[in-house]
């Protein structure tokens, strides 16, 4: 709250150090998008579809019984099925039977969101969500946030910043995703890979840790990448990018959808042109983010492997927002999501209904 907050500006030199101890991965960047997706701010004062216009709880908020005011900065809830379950795992926890006024902003351009960050600090928010659409440009705006006493907590995504400008940050390891099914890749000893590679918006950590992990076992292995473009999470630029591909003529026996989305698009440029993919078929297939409808191709054996991306935070973000409202020691500073990856082989009717988002 703003007097807790102004105390603890007064003692920063004195707590400096308790605040910031712990232990230590969809949504255009502002310098590769050409996104024309639109940017969505929901604010107290110009949008009713916000925790503001809920209820006002009698029991949540800080101890003095004032709701704790957040920022929550986002992707767009359109971008992917991931994008639409984190949004709404937001709106359900941040509500004022939670003890929070909250209010949430939109964009799949870095520049927006910056904007956003700016306009919540001027609001005076005690805490700023964070969900970057690019990992770099944000030290300037993130010491403003410091120098105004608003504590900031990162989810879903990394940014290339000093740890000391944030509380927390509670992610999905990227680059083990990508690792994760690289591996098992590897392990299906095909004669040859042949592989379109479908990235995600460039600059993104999801696209960098899943681009990463291919990038670099072609290189070390000889795989052949036939092509490497970003469809930006989107299914019909995916299915664009193959079909342009088979009517180039273009052999290749492996897509590497870095979402469900474009891996959803891939094949149907593949069931356009007869292709058959999937199990003991023509193509592996491959996505991210463990849809439940991608979990059910999967199980159907129209898909190869899927790897999980989680997209529930709210849960551990409110448990550090009342560790710091309580004076508490964070003992974690990262907090790394617990994700799998599944083989359509493998995977049960259990793993659909328990993991499918």
């Amino acid at each position: 709250m703003k007097i807790n907050k102004i105390f603890a500006m007064a003692a920063s030199t004195v707590l400096c150090g308790a605040m910031f101890v712990g232990c230590g991965a969809a949504s255009d960047s502002s310098s590769s998008s050409s996104s024309s997706s639109k940017a969505e701010t929901t604010t107290k004062a110009d949008n009713a579809d916000t925790a503001d216009t809920q209820e006002n709880n009698n029991g949540g908020g800080s101890s003095d019984g004032a709701l704790i005011k957040v920022g929550i900065i986002n992707n767009d809830p359109n971008e992917s099925g991931y994008r639409t379950a984190n949004v709404n795992d937001l709106k359900a926890t941040f509500t004022k039977e939670n003890g929070f006024d909250a209010s949430f902003a939109y964009s799949l351009k870095n520049e927006e969101q910056i904007n956003y960050a700016q306009k919540f600090i001027q609001d005076e928010v005690d805490y700023l969500l964070l969900s970057a659409a690019d990992t770099a440009g944000w030290d300037s705006v993130l010491k403003d946030a410091k120098d105004a006493g608003v504590r900031v907590i990162l989810f879903d995504r990394t940014i290339d910043a000093d740890e000391s400008l944030y509380d927390a940050s509670i992610v999905s390891d990227m680059a083990k995703e990508g690792e994760q099914a690289v591996e098992w890749l590897k392990s299906q000893d095909l004669q040859a890979y042949d592989i379109i590679h479908l990235q995600g918006v460039m600059g993104t950590a999801a696209q960098k840790g899943r681009s990463g992990a291919l990038d670099d076992t072609a290189k070390e292995l000889g795989w052949n990448i036939v092509t490497q473009q970003t469809a930006e999470w989107n299914a019909e630029k995916a299915q664009q990018i193959v079909q342009s591909a088979i009517d180039a003529g273009k052999k290749f026996n492996v897509i590497y959808a870095e979402n469900d989305d474009m891996a959803k698009g891939a094949v149907a440029a593949l069931d356009r042109a007869n292709i058959s993919h999937g199990v003991d078929k023509d193509v592996v297939v491959i996505g991210f983010d463990c849809n439940k409808w991608a979990l059910e191709e999967l199980k159907k054996g129209n898909w190869n492997y899927d790897g999980q991306c989680n997209p529930f935070q709210s849960t551990y973000i409110k448990d550090i927002i009342e560790k710091l409202e309580n004076g508490e020691t964070l003992s974690q500073k990262t907090i790394i999501m617990d994700e799998k990856g599944f083989d359509a082989k493998t995977i049960t009717d259990a793993d659909v209904e328990q993991y499918g988002i």
